[in-house]
């Protein structure tokens, strides 16, 4: 595994075929890494499907209303929700949308992002400056490029427990 520099700011995300270490970036985007750390520390991403997974692009997840797939989970609604908390401003930056950064989703509104996000598996430029980088992965890409893919996928992957490092 990487070395974790700032547990505080580092999340692990256990996927079926292994960890994913993620370096949150809370001096660029400090509302959106501050918002991963508090849903994750509340258990809300545990179990919550990669509803939207586009090959050559990105893997999206992080639905907590309906992408829990083993609470109240329903496939045609992954996707369209978020969290019980207000939505999260815009934090652009000039960080580009390179492989394996993370992503804040949201609708047409810049200032909508609230609980889901992406990983992009390619360099996206066309995204930079659009949509809030917060973070990237340090360690086990090669378990997000394995995500089934789909829009939605018709068996989705989920993300099975979402910790912040100092935590565990």
């Amino acid at each position: 595994m990487a070395e974790i520099k700032d547990p505080e700011n580092t999340i692990i995300v256990e996927l079926k075929g292994g960890n994913v270490v993620i370096e949150l970036l809370p001096d660029v985007a400090p509302q959106h890494s501050a918002r991963m750390k508090e849903l994750a520390r509340n258990g809300e991403y545990d179990n919550v499907a990669f509803h939207r997974v586009i090959d050559g692009f990105m893997a999206q997840t992080g639905d907590v209303q309906h992408g829990d797939m083993e609470d109240g989970f329903n496939l045609r609604m992954a996707g369209t929700g978020g969290s019980s908390l207000p939505n999260v401003p815009a934090e652009f930056s000039k960080l580009p949308h390179d492989r394996g950064t993370l992503g804040a989703a949201r609708s047409q509104n810049p200032d909508s992002a609230n609980s889901q996000f992406f990983i992009n598996f390619d360099d996206n430029h066309f995204l930079n400056g659009q949509y809030t980088v917060y973070g990237r992965v340090i360690d086990g890409m090669e378990h997000v490029d394995a995500i089934v893919r789909g829009e939605p996928p018709a068996s989705p992957d989920r993300m099975i427990s979402v910790k912040v490092a100092a935590d565990v």
